[in-house]
């Protein structure tokens, strides 16, 4: 009996045993030099031995139509236009017909309205920051360059429902839907869908 792929990418820190783990960070590529690795790293704690190094947008090491479902957290927001494109594409040729695609990222219809709303002097600056699309300043030197290209937190592209939902199906998913943290029929879901990730943000759920 073939046990089915469950797969995630962008997984940080939550990397369930039963799913196959997959991040693109730079600093869990260095982590994972031998020996070097061992000397530095970037974030309190090192990534989880069993998440593998992979890139979503150049593809990943796993066999076409192999998984019954992929999950992402907080990761689409970072890739440029393309490159997302490219990413749902690839998310897309490893999905058994039928797999289930579900993901979460900033919503931004949600931060429009908050900045309308906001009626303070500050309403760009809470916009600007609650997005994560400026800088309040440019890092300098090497150690800051070294910092940086060890991570990879600016959004460089923003998404309301229309508008991914328009991508996906340009893609090839079907039955597109927004959804809420735990309202998938298949419950191995529970294991990687963080609440604090899902509060007022944008969740969806397609199929191939």
């Amino acid at each position: 009996m073939t046990t089915r792929q469950y797969l995630q990418y962008g997984s940080g820190w939550c990397a369930p045993q039963a799913w196959i783990n997959f991040d693109a960070s730079p600093t869990l590529y260095f982590e994972r030099i031998p020996l070097l690795g061992k000397l530095y790293t970037k974030n309190k704690t090192r990534f989880p031995e069993n998440v593998r190094h992979g890139d979503i947008v150049k593809g990943l090491p796993v066999a076409e139509k192999s998984c019954a479902a992929v999950y992402c957290s907080h990761v689409l927001e970072h890739l440029a236009l393309i490159d997302l494109r490219q990413a749902l594409l690839n998310t897309h040729r490893i999905l058994e017909p039928g797999g289930i695609f579900r993901f979460v990222l900033p919503d931004l219809e949600h931060s429009i309205k908050k900045y309308n709303n906001d009626t303070s002097h500050e309403a760009a600056l809470h916009f600007m920051r609650g997005t994560l699309l400026g800088r309040e300043k440019r890092n300098r030197g090497l150690g800051a360059f070294f910092s940086e290209w060890l991570g990879n937190s600016t959004h460089l592209w923003m998404w309301d429902y229309k508008s991914i939902a328009h991508e996906l199906r340009r893609a090839g998913f079907v039955e597109v839907r927004m959804a809420v943290r735990g309202d998938s029929n298949d419950r191995m879901f529970d294991q990687v869908e963080e609440q604090a990730r899902w509060d007022d943000h944008l969740g969806v759920e397609c199929k191939k």
